[in-house]
């Protein structure tokens, strides 16, 4: 039986969906966050791997459809790490951000935050933030244990400082409705998550701003690495990372705010947290793929842009570079 025009021929190493347009991205980025892959037994990921093998060094056995081998690269990059080959720990894989990050939303998002409760939930998100950051980061060169460390307490620093300063201004704003303070209140979060996170990936990565990243050619060979690679890799991330928490921390503050004002609500306040917990999930689950889909993760830049040694080293007009997630 024919497979189905929409499934591509296969290509190693390469995406099932065209990367030039931000949909293709975005149905690659799908795939990646998938978290039926969380629930993949190490016997299956070593099926995948293993049929995966087989099609490299040509050993593929009969019957095997391109549909069968897309699925299998999907299970791999979706838990394998591409530079370091290693599992990717479950609770910090981008299929895993998802689940196991929207519980830290729901409490960032919580009304009456005290000053404690502020300090906790932004030190947990920013912990999340950073092993994520740390095990999806471009590992082609080694980081040193102090540089995560030094990630790690500069962006639980700025979130801690700029969420309580923020919230220390609001209580003083007295002429401010209790209202008007509340919905500013819930909104605090995403200015010190922003920039936060900001901070956590200029610091977390800040060893690749020194030592470069692989740059490759089209037939996936190291050509050199870059330093101009690694500040366009890390430039992008960062990016992403303020895009991302826009609609998560923007709109439930607004969804709830209504939500609230909802007679059956109002008469059934134990479903209030139930509510808010639903649409914080269902705007993290649809701001996370739009987010990683504005650049492809495996992007291009031009040899002229690059170190004049790289330039040389080539023959190639475009090299690819692993941007990280």
């Amino acid at each position: 039986m024919a497979e189905p025009a929409a499934c591509p021929a296969f290509q190693l190493g390469r995406p099932r969906y065209e990367q030039g347009s931000f949909l293709g991205r975005l149905r690659h980025v799908l795939d990646i966050i998938d978290p039926r892959t969380l629930f993949v037994s190490e016997k299956r990921l070593e099926e995948c791997v293993k049929l995966l093998e087989d099609y490299k060094h040509g050993d593929l056995p009969p019957g095997v459809s391109d549909l069968q081998l897309w699925e299998a690269q999907k299970i791999k990059q979706a838990i394998i790490h591409p530079d370091t080959g290693e599992k990717i720990f479950m609770p910090f894989r981008m299929s895993g951000y998802v689940p196991f990050g929207t519980p830290i939303v729901i409490g960032l998002l919580l009304p009456n935050q005290t000053l404690v409760s502020t300090i906790i939930w932004q030190w947990l998100n920013q912990s999340h933030n950073a092993c994520v950051n740390f095990a999806n980061r471009n590992a082609t060169k080694p980081t040193p244990t102090s540089k995560f460390l030094q990630g790690y307490a500069g962006a639980v620093g700025s979130a801690v400082s700029i969420a309580v300063g923020l919230n220390v201004l609001i209580q003083k704003a007295n002429k401010l409705s209790p209202a008007t303070r509340m919905i500013i209140q819930r909104l605090v979060p995403f200015p010190a998550v922003a920039s936060a996170n900001i901070c956590n990936v200029g610091l977390m990565r800040h060893n690749e701003l020194s030592e470069g990243i692989d740059v490759l050619d089209n037939k996936g060979n190291v050509v050199g690495s870059s330093k101009i690679a690694a500040r366009h890799a890390i430039t992008e991330t960062a990016f992403t990372r303020v895009v991302l928490p826009m609609p998560i921390f923007v709109l439930p503050p607004i969804i709830m705010s209504y939500l609230e004002r909802l007679r059956f609500l109002q008469s059934n306040r134990r479903l209030l947290l139930p509510v808010h917990g639903l649409v914080c999930l269902v705007t993290f689950g649809l701001s996370l793929p739009v987010a990683i889909s504005l650049f492809p993760q495996m992007s291009q830049i031009e040899v002229s842009c690059l170190e004049p040694e790289i330039a040389m080293a080539t023959d190639c007009k475009v090299l690819t570079y692993n941007k990280g997630l």
